[in-house]
């Protein structure tokens, strides 16, 4: 067995791992990250950075890295619910669009940060088991495809290994605010389906479905139903897929003229909060939390708590804070900070018709476009939900309305 020593290491090189290692090894921290993928290679996902992620990126010098990758800007989000039609502007003056990348491309993106910003990156290697010493993280023990076994040392093992995460399984991490699984989401690539410079949802009974722009002039279309009706329609996903657009005979006649590029893929996520550390790791990502596609929020969630995570592990790995103290205040921050956007999250994600107090507001809403341009921000994670669905302004918002 071959035995090195890091200050830390990270299980998982995508959106919420290669960051977590770029900002640790820029404070001057040795580590190593690890992901059983090699780069560049898909994976599910929800693709759009909102305007929070595209400032993170940003913050990291970044973007302009994305922007070469000729990835449209998306700077309209719009929201047909049949009797109205929302859309506003999602970002701020110094964050003012979005983005929908193919993974292919983001997540190679975020590798090779990694790996200039001094941690050290093994693509292609199988985590097998945690090593754990008197009830403490201690390190890994893996291989790379057809090596030998390799055992790797670290004051801290962190997780970044999605929602199913062998790290998070193995120390039996404290799940909470549980939802299940509430919706199935599925999605494709078209060609011939101009999507502009907009983020389009439409929403129907029991249905939904989005479209973005993405790369190589192609347009990402995804869309769902009740997880109620799994059973229903998993031997015929194509045909529920296709099927939902008819709602909507407008679009439906637009993608008609479309071709598809990609099979259908999609699954259904559960909901949860998962307490983020313990003795000698922590969790970040959907590791971590996570909650249901339909309001895109993965990838900027996974970058915000990358940011959040490695600070408060620079503060522990320097001396400058214990470590229990500085990732309990990154628990209690990240779960203030999200609570809102995922019970908002977990509400949409039924598909059940607005109430009518919310068909009011919808309404007044509609033709103000200080109020649409709000709407599409809470919707972008620029303005948590408790902020804008607070009676202060939505009686500001029916008072506009007359």
């Amino acid at each position: 067995m071959d035995r090195t020593g890091y200050d830390a290491i990270v299980i998982g090189a995508r959106c919420a791992g290669s960051p977590t290692a770029m900002l640790l090894a820029r404070h001057g921290h040795r580590v190593l990250v690890v992901d059983r993928a090699t780069f560049p290679s898909d994976t599910l996902s929800t693709h759009v950075v909102h305007p929070p992620g595209v400032a993170a990126l940003d913050r990291w010098g970044l973007l302009e890295r994305l922007r070469a990758t000729g990835c449209p800007p998306i700077d309209t989000y719009s929201f047909d619910f049949g009797p109205v039609t929302l859309a506003g502007a999602p970002g701020t003056p110094e964050s003012p669009v979005a983005y929908c990348p193919r993974r292919t491309v983001l997540d190679q993106l975020l590798v090779e940060a990694a790996a200039e910003s001094g941690a050290e990156v093994r693509e292609g290697f199988t985590v097998d088991e945690l090593e754990i010493d008197d009830g403490r993280v201690v390190g890994i023990r893996g291989h790379a495809h057809g090596g030998r076994p390799v055992v790797e040392h670290a004051d801290v093992v962190v997780g970044a290994d999605g929602r199913f995460s062998l790290l998070a399984k193995t120390v039996a991490a404290e799940q909470y605010h549980d939802r299940g699984p509430i919706l199935c989401g599925y999605y494709a690539y078209w060609s011939d389906l101009p999507a502009d410079s907009s983020f389009a949802v439409t929403a129907r009974p029991d249905r939904g479905w989005a479209v973005a722009p993405t790369h190589d002039e192609l347009t990402l279309v995804v869309g769902g139903w009740p997880y109620r009706e799994r059973a229903a329609h998993q031997h015929d996903v194509e045909g529920t897929y296709l099927g939902m657009f008819d709602l909507a005979p407008e679009f439906a006649e637009r993608i008609r003229g479309a071709t598809r590029e990609s099979r259908i893929g999609g699954t259904a996520v559960e909901n949860y909060f998962r307490k983020p550390f313990g003795p000698g790791w922590a969790l970040v990502g959907d590791a971590a939390y996570n909650k249901d596609f339909i309001t895109a929020q993965g990838i900027s969630d996974a970058f915000r708590d990358a940011e959040a995570c490695a600070d408060a592990l620079h503060r522990a790995l320097s001396g400058a804070s214990p470590f229990d103290d500085t990732m309990a205040a990154y628990q209690a921050a990240r779960d203030a900070h999200v609570l809102p956007m995922f019970e908002f999250t977990c509400e949409l994600a039924t598909l059940e018709p607005p109430p009518p107090e919310m068909q009011q507001l919808l309404g007044a809403i509609h033709g103000n476009q200080d109020a649409m341009d709000g709407f599409a921000r809470m919707n972008a994670g620029v303005t948590s939900p408790a902020e804008f669905l607070s009676e202060e302004n939505i009686g500001r918002i029916f008072a506009a309305a007359g």
